[in-house]
């Protein structure tokens, strides 16, 4: 039985991630520094069976004793979004870059066979004509800090896939809906808690486009890209996601509209976020037949139910953002 070691493995996608590698039929290792106060996600881990070392990727002991003896590695652990990157740069520069170098030597030195690598869609920027999806051969144009860093962990991902070891790199959609460590601060979870909570929403970039994918169709793709034959995915890229869920921001308020007549809406013209494309995601269908199985409103409607039932407490809670 494969040992998957999942850094980050208590975080929004993480959790999901673990648990999904856990149903495949895998042991699973988590290294978690638990940064955003997951504690009973890793309790409730633990009690599934999870190992669960508790300390950052950043230290050279506990990357290696979270090393031993596994198979496989999901890399997820970094200071994500463009505003935690923004907001400490050093730190983010040492945990997205740094870090993930020295992860790299440590996985080949370890001997382990395959090599998963958490990126984002924002490494594709600004298109010059975002109405035409772009596929994994486009142009990176990084306009973020985060997306810059991104860019570079892949290409020392990719510089690695070799001696053994696959390396893949999983390019994903803006991410949304429910988790054990949930976030409230991604465009998807934020409109819909904002509008339920009958708050004034802001939106500001509505005519950009951007991709959606649900959290649990990304730990989804993680395992499939563990269960490919090693061949289809070494060396690999693959934007994850479905080509009919890229939205304006402007369209996930009307579809938030038709679930919750709650709140209302202002439109503010600003220019903080440039980020505007559509992708294609043909390739992951096209080589690991994979589809993903929740739409945005689908995940519209989860969290609605979700926030009815109280399942978060107070869903602005500080817990469930990145930064403060």
């Amino acid at each position: 039985m494969a040992l998957t070691l999942v850094t980050g493995g208590s975080g929004y996608v993480g959790a999901l991630v673990v648990q999904a590698l856990q149903a495949s039929g895998r042991r699973v290792r988590v290294l978690d520094v638990l940064l955003h106060g997951q504690e009973e996600v890793a309790a409730e881990q633990r009690s599934t069976g999870v190992e669960v070392h508790v300390g950052d990727v950043r230290d050279r002991e506990a990357r290696r004793a979270a090393l031993d003896g596994v198979d496989e590695v999901v890399h997820l652990a970094a200071i994500v979004g463009d505003p935690a990157c923004a907001h400490d740069p050093a730190i983010s520069h040492a945990v997205n870059v740094e870090a993930t170098r020295s992860l790299v030597e440590d996985v080949r030195t370890a001997g382990t066979r395959r090599m998963v690598f958490a990126s984002t869609c924002s490494n594709y920027g600004r298109m010059e004509d975002p109405t035409i999806p772009i596929d994994e051969e486009a142009v990176l144009a990084p306009v973020s800090l985060y997306a810059e860093q991104k860019v570079q962990m892949e290409q020392m991902i990719m510089g690695s896939s070799q001696n053994g070891l696959a390396t893949t790199c999983l390019r994903f959609a803006t991410i949304y809906g429910a988790a054990p460590r949930m976030r409230f601060d991604l465009t998807v979870n934020e409109f819909t808690r904002d509008l339920w909570s009958d708050r004034l929403l802001e939106v500001y970039g509505e005519q950009f486009w951007r991709p959606y994918v649900h959290v649990r169709d990304a730990a989804r793709a993680v395992v499939g890209v563990l269960d490919a034959p090693p061949d289809l995915i070494r060396g690999e890229v693959f934007n994850v996601g479905r080509s009919s869920e890229n939205y304006r921001k402007l369209d996930l308020v009307d579809e938030i509209r038709k679930q919750t007549a709650s709140g209302s809406v202002s439109y503010v013209a600003r220019d903080e976020d440039p980020r505007d494309y559509k992708v294609s995601f043909e390739k992951i269908h096209a080589v690991l037949g994979f589809k993903t199985r929740t739409s945005v409103p689908g995940g519209i409607a989860e969290i609605l139910a979700a926030l009815d039932e109280d399942a978060f407490g107070d869903p602005y809670d500080g817990r469930f953002r990145n930064i403060a």
